[in-house]
């Protein structure tokens, strides 16, 4: 319960417990493959249309084992339960969970639906509301979104809405407390973590454009980069494709309506361009045009200008709006050996951890370890989305 108190992106997401592993122990590296149900497009009329059934999975390694340890006396074994936990316990179950908090922060690389100016903190109503209407735009359920926002964020943002109407004891809390409050703006809860991730958007150069017509998929063939340059892109950086008629805009995933805001892809890894300035970009979501997965109107245009979101090398902090469907927080068990003094594992709400507790004659002394093995995976990251600051 310590730890899940501490935790403000994993509080908030699904979370996965898998015992699958635990008649041998689970290693690191165990997948867990998450499904996802069917989408369907639907037919009109009587005539039976059958659609074929496409289930797909998003693969969560659990990747991290993470753990706390301690030595403390037999006599430290004396204090109450209350003093014992406060002093011994809880400081190492909040040093897991802050490790845990600022891991699972990095997934923003996954989100690609962004607002907001890098370089500049937001400071308007209308900004957090465009967050919510970009969340509307991709269908994400109402309840139970959330978001989380830096601490120069919340400052500014509570000095903003200091003049609005409001019920008092809303503002006298906001008042006290400096904090936003739950419920606000169209989000059931409001969170600040220190542990949000600052996002260098890459380098750049060049003129890029779209190299050849009909492109669909996770990639994108560019060119008319800088020739022979690192890293023009980086995993995280954001960007739109065209303008005007050429613009790649978003659809609706239900009705499948164009939006009428760009779709913006996410960079899924760095990328270098070669001598002739031609790049291939990694790409989320992968470009669909038709079916039941279809998440642009068009397919880019053949000389399609790239637009990447913020100034080359602008250092960007990045909050995050998700609903909770949107990430998977997966941990296991892990073996518990023989011969020790104490050995335990507890699962609280989808979070495991483990302890070991051994004793050492030769200085009165209780060695104890803990840890907790996880991963993290975007579920459905169209559920989510970025506030760059």
């Amino acid at each position: 319960m310590v730890l899940e108190n501490n935790i403000k992106v994993v509080g908030r997401i699904n979370k996965e417990y898998s015992d699958e592993f635990a008649k041998s122990g689970a290693k690191i590296g165990n997948v867990v493959n998450v499904r996802k149900p069917p989408r369907y497009v639907g037919r009109s009329g009587q005539a039976l249309a059958p659609e074929d059934i496409t289930e797909t999975s998003v693969p969560l390694t659990l990747t991290t084992q993470f753990g706390v340890d301690m030595l403390y006396t037999t006599s430290d074994l004396l204090l109450n339960i209350d003093d014992f936990s406060k002093r011994i316990v809880q400081p190492a179950i909040k040093a897991i969970a802050n490790r845990v908090d600022f891991d699972s922060t990095l997934l923003y690389q996954t989100v690609y639906n962004t607002i907001g100016t890098p370089g500049t903190v937001p400071n308007a109503l209308l900004t957090y509301l465009q967050v919510n209407q970009r969340l509307s735009e991709e269908a994400c359920p109402a309840d139970d979104r959330c978001i989380v926002i830096t601490p120069a964020m919340e400052a500014t943002i509570v000095d903003a809405l200091k003049g609005l109407f409001n019920s008092v004891p809303r503002l006298k809390a906001q008042y006290e407390t400096g904090n936003m409050q739950d419920k606000s703006l169209g989000f059931e809860d409001w969170y600040m973590d220190q542990n949000l991730r600052t996002h260098t958007v890459g380098p750049l150069g060049g003129t890029p454009l779209v190299n050849g017509a009909n492109q669909t998929g996770a990639s994108l063939i560019t060119d008319g980069w800088t020739s022979a340059a690192a890293n023009r892109l980086k995993k995280g950086d954001v960007f739109t494709i065209g303008s005007g008629s050429t613009l790649v805009q978003a659809v609706n995933p239900q009705n499948r309506q164009a939006t009428g805001a760009a779709r913006q892809f996410v960079v899924t890894a760095d990328t270098s361009s070669d001598g002739s300035g031609n790049l291939t970009i990694p790409i989320s979501p992968a470009i669909v045009t038709s079916g039941p997965f279809q998440n642009v109107n068009q397919v880019p245009a053949d000389n399609a200008a790239i637009n990447v979101l913020g100034a080359a090398s602008t250092a960007t902090p990045q909050a995050l709006a998700f609903h909770p469907d949107a990430f998977m927080y997966a941990t296991a068990d892990l073996p518990l050996p023989n011969g020790v003094d104490m050995k335990d594992q507890q699962n609280y709400k989808g979070v495991n951890i483990r302890l070991i507790r051994d004793y050492d004659i030769n200085t009165d002394r209780e060695p104890t370890r803990t840890d907790t093995l996880y991963g993290f995976a975007a579920l459905y990251p169209e559920l989510a989305c970025r506030l760059a600051s």
